[in-house]
């Protein structure tokens, strides 16, 4: 196949109207991106695997044709995993396309480039597309080392914006259940509905556990041992398990090595590794410099079908409290201990948060909670309890 029948295949609203089947629009992520066409950042959509990164940009393709009246062939998608570009540079990409529809250097385009981070040195390669000008560049990667610019090409003139599992607003819109108020009664069993299943567009809509496990084992095989040369497969996936099982809670970098039987500069570079493909997420400590970086951190999954997947649907107050961690996580949360006792979250560095699903905080902990300084404190016990919490900290914000 020709590289420009490879472009028609990528670039179907050349040839046709562009509506996109059967696809349900998040209107917050939406939201979020729409306003960021018009600007000349390089935006790089971020966040794990399959949770709707490529769905948006094409959302944003049919925005741009349909609603914008752009020139589709001013518009280029393409995934740069494909074995057919492997060999050719990002810049190659761009030449071929301009050759394919005869567009002038001149000529403005939308440029949206899939899993930008299979390309050898993309973040020079995208400085030099931007400085260059007539072009507008929406990138997406599953992986955070694409925020990683060790030499600084991009700074300035890139954005990123986290593409997350679905919340659970977006769960009900993707299950088509319309709650009335006077249906308010029935929010606590679907709640509990999503606490099992989580935030995965895909597995939302089919429930299929086949689909979750291979997903797994794609973001484990190929995201973390193929891409990063691991021998020892067998310990990545023992390593998952140990960091599912123990949601909500710190962890021990030593127990974590003698339970594996690795050293603990390899379970360092192994979190590293499940941070960078969002399959996990790190809480320091609150305090100061020194406690937040010799302390333990606490481990949250970014989805909890796949923790429930690996765990059972157990431990529901540690499965809430991830929730809330989620809903919490743009306000960079730390937990606080002390004296032997832990408080969930402090966020801002003054608003206090402790997370009792269906339960009340105790003394002793309760004495603590009220005697750490902050400026207001706050227990979340229910799913009501959070979205007016979120409400309250920032009216806009959808999760």
């Amino acid at each position: 196949m020709s590289i420009e029948q490879v472009m028609y295949e990528y670039n179907p609203w050349w040839e046709a109207e562009y509506i996109l089947p059967n696809v349900l629009v998040r209107e917050q992520v939406m939201v979020e991106l729409l306003p960021l066409i018009s600007n000349k950042d390089v935006i790089l959509l971020t966040g794990l695997r399959r949770v709707g990164k490529t769905v948006s940009m094409k959302l944003l393709v049919q925005h741009l044709v349909g609603h914008c009246q752009v020139n589709p062939m001013h518009i280029f998608y393409v995934s740069m995993d494909d074995y057919q570009l492997n060999k050719m540079s990002i810049i190659d990409v761009i030449t071929e396309y301009r050759k394919c529809q005869r567009l002038s250097v001149n000529d403005f385009i939308y440029v949206f480039l899939d899993e930008i981070t299979y390309v050898k040195d993309f973040q020079q390669q995208l400085k030099n597309l931007y400085d260059k000008g007539n072009i507008k560049i929406f990138c997406s990667s599953s992986s955070s080392s694409v925020l990683r610019d060790d030499s600084a090409y991009l700074t300035g003139r890139k954005r990123s914006i986290e593409i997350q599992p679905l919340s659970f607003r977006e769960y009900l819109q993707f299950k088509n259940i319309i709650l009335s108020k006077a249906d308010a009664n029935l929010y606590g069993s679907y709640f509990e509905d999503y606490m099992q299943v989580g935030g995965m567009p895909e597995y939302v809509l089919g429930q299929d556990r086949e689909y979750l496990t291979n997903l797994i084992d794609d973001i484990l095989m190929k995201d973390i041992v193929a891409y990063h040369s691991i021998r020892n497969e067998h310990a990545i996936r023992d390593f998952f398990i140990l960091l599912m099982e123990r949601v909500g809670k710190q962890i021990s970098l030593n127990k974590i090595a003698n339970i594996l039987n690795i050293s603990v500069d390899t379970v360092k570079r192994y979190l590293q590794m499940f941070e960078e493909t969002f399959l996990i997420y790190l809480v320091p400590r609150h305090g100061k410099t020194n406690e937040t970086l010799l302390s333990s951190k606490k481990v949250y999954a970014a989805d909890l079908g796949m923790r429930n997947l690996i765990t059972g649907f157990r431990d529901k107050g540690a499965v809430f409290e991830n929730i809330v961690f989620m809903a919490l996580k743009s306000y960079h949360p730390k937990y606080v201990y002390q004296d032997g006792h832990e408080i969930d979250f402090m966020i801002d560095g003054n608003i206090l948060v402790e997370v009792k699903y269906h339960r009340e905080i105790e003394s002793p902990q309760l004495e603590i909670f009220e005697n750490i300084k902050a400026d207001s404190r706050h227990v979340i016990s229910n799913y009501q309890q959070l979205e007016k919490f979120i409400e309250n900290l920032q009216p806009s914000k959808y999760y």
